[in-house]
């Protein structure tokens, strides 16, 4: 964890007024700050700043309901993580991505935005895609129906407020796929698709770097949607040589939205 600390305290250094703003946001200044002195008649009144505004879901004609990977024509992948955990590490990752011209899709969880409301802005601020993973995070096939919908309705009202947008996509959670009860109730709250994958890294299951680097690397292909998750060191560490065998490859990681456009 020492490595990984010392690596966030670079990024933020790298990071310049994106991380400032965002963490801003995670201080809870999103909307408020220092009281301003009066303004002198002559001098016009301080600039608010830009509210931030993200991609709304799209649909995909030409695809499923349930996406499970990309077109498998062209050499592009799509990185998506599960949004949970420490900040410091998501930010390592985000950074990691960014250094090696990467793009990722982070599935946000609705509790984790409550506590780290600046991590929306890090993440669009990258470039990268932001979508919901339900409010808590619990077996979502497994609810009521009105207790699934509260879960998606829930992040989604996070992410609205955040962002101006319920986000790009929507993921289930503890399940690879979602059920027809929960795809139909994600559509009802705007999301055309629901997203899955076809690679799995197994990262949560914490086996180190090498296991989840050669996990990743013997199924990826083209149009392949692979599953990560913030949270884990070992994902941090594992990152830098995924996508330098991506790029030796000639396969680039794009977000979701890239990967189906």
């Amino acid at each position: 964890m020492d490595r990984v600390t010392t690596t966030d305290r670079r990024t933020a250094l790298r990071a310049g007024a994106g991380l400032v703003a965002g963490g801003a946001l995670a201080a809870g200044c999103a909307t408020t700050g220092p009281a301003a002195a009066p303004a002198a008649p002559a001098r016009a009144p301080a600039a608010k700043a830009t509210p931030l505004t993200a991609p709304a879901p799209r649909a995909f004609p030409r695809q499923p309901a349930q996406i499970t990977h990309g077109p498998r024509d062209r050499p592009r992948i799509a990185l998506t993580f599960h949004g949970q955990g420490d900040p410091k590490i998501a930010t390592a990752l985000l950074t990691e991505a960014e250094k090696h011209g990467a793009r990722v899709t982070v599935l946000a969880v609705g509790t984790w935005l409550d506590t780290h409301p600046g991590m929306a802005r890090r993440i669009l601020d990258g470039g990268h895609d932001l979508g919901n993973h339900t409010q808590r995070h619990i077996a979502v096939n497994t609810l009521s129906e009105a207790d699934a919908l509260a879960e998606i309705t829930g992040c989604a009202d996070r992410l609205k407020r955040l962002t101006g947008s319920i986000g790009t996509w929507f993921r289930p959670s503890r399940a690879p796929a979602a059920s027809p009860l929960v795809q139909r109730l994600a559509h009802r709250v705007g999301y055309p698709h629901v997203l899955s994958y076809d690679v799995d890294s197994l990262d949560f299951t914490e086996p180190g770097a090498p296991a989840v680097t050669r996990k990743v690397l013997a199924e990826v292909r083209d149009g392949s949607v692979v599953s990560m998750h913030f949270g884990y060191a070992g994902t941090v560490a594992a990152l830098p040589a995924v996508l330098q065998e991506l790029d030796r490859r000639g396969l680039r990681a794009v977000t979701t939205t890239e990967l189906l456009s």
